[in-house]
């Protein structure tokens, strides 16, 4: 829970610069505004196969924190992931394959303590990612390490990355589950060519979360893959809110409609996360970054109001008009 008052503290802190007249309306004003104290509980969505909640925003850790994790200098992880759980967020995705990124956050979260803070998810993705049999005793291997930079005897979730060698993997990772090392299990895909194959494990496999990439611009998954996770009772994790870098191209040099503040949307970040929210299916988005004001600009994303329909329609519209 985050006052007005706080998150501009936090604004301050963290290098955002907001003037009044942008600031969201719950970050601006002085100790005497109006509700300047008002208070403001990050959106949570529930885990469907046991209820838990999860702050519907989270982080990633490829792209560009994946960059600054295997660079000499890892201030900015620190300084994420420090804002991450300051501000009320939990879930952390990563990946062996995201370069240093699992091993550096696993440290950085012991040395400020924060393991335990943390709704750790990660990813399977030896020998097999990208189709072919995977060797199961190096995939074995590989969870054993995940756990050791993690720093934790139970992970919370961990998911075939990319449907690799699903038979093999997703069985390694039931029998995990049986163990009680890992709390839910899934598998994920970010190409288009897998849809189809996803599709069918959502209708057979005893999973409790998919991975999938999702933005305004970029709604196949609507069609059937959000649809099906819902009825299947399976949590969703959204990569790609942002389309990678193709919404910033979009709307680089472009102001934020006016229109954006009636569901509470402050910046273009807000915008496009909102708008992936304002799916049911969904259960957390993990954008990633390496930098704390983008952080705190994030979690924004999971304050206030939602887009309803005519308003998703609207914000549509708009981003394929740029």
């Amino acid at each position: 829970m985050i006052s007005r008052r706080d998150y501009l503290r936090l604004c301050l802190a963290t290098g955002v610069t907001l003037s009044l007249k942008s600031a969201p309306s719950w970050a601006a004003g002085e100790s005497g505004a109006p509700n300047a104290d008002r208070k403001l509980e990050l959106i949570t969505r529930a885990i469907p196969a046991s209820g838990e909640r999860l702050p519907a925003i989270g982080l990633g850790s490829s792209a560009t924190f994946a960059e600054v994790a295997r660079s000499e200098d890892v201030a900015a992880v620190r300084e994420v992931l420090q804002a991450l759980v300051e501000y009320g967020g939990r879930v952390f995705d990563t990946a062996p394959s995201y370069g240093a990124s699992e091993a550096v956050a696993g440290r950085i979260a012991a040395e400020l303590a924060i393991t335990d803070r943390l709704f750790w998810a990660t990813k399977l993705n030896v020998a097999g990612w990208g189709g072919g049999r995977a060797d199961a005793a190096a995939a074995r291997a590989q969870l054993e390490t995940s756990f050791q930079r993690l720093g934790k005897p139970v992970l919370d979730l961990i998911q075939v990355h990319n449907l690799g060698d699903v038979p093999t993997q997703l069985g390694l990772l039931k029998d995990l589950r049986a163990e009680k090392r890992v709390r839910y299990i899934g598998v994920t895909t970010t190409f288009p060519r897998q849809y189809a194959e996803l599709e069918q494990i959502l209708a057979r496999e005893p999973i409790d979360f998919i991975g999938i990439d999702y933005a305004i611009d970029n709604r196949t998954m609507e069609e059937r893959i959000l649809p099906l996770a819902q009825g299947r009772g399976v949590g969703v994790l959204v990569y790609a809110p942002f389309g990678r870098t193709r919404l910033w191209q979009r709307v680089r040099g472009q102001a934020l409609p006016a229109w954006a503040a009636e569901f509470d949307a402050h910046s273009w970040a807000q915008f496009f996360l909102k708008f992936v929210l304002a799916h049911p299916a969904v259960t957390v988005a993990t954008p990633a970054t390496s930098k704390a004001r983008h952080m705190v600009d994030n979690l924004g994303g999971a304050l206030g109001a939602l887009p309803d329909a005519d308003l998703r329609r609207r914000m549509i519209a708009l981003v394929e008009g740029l």
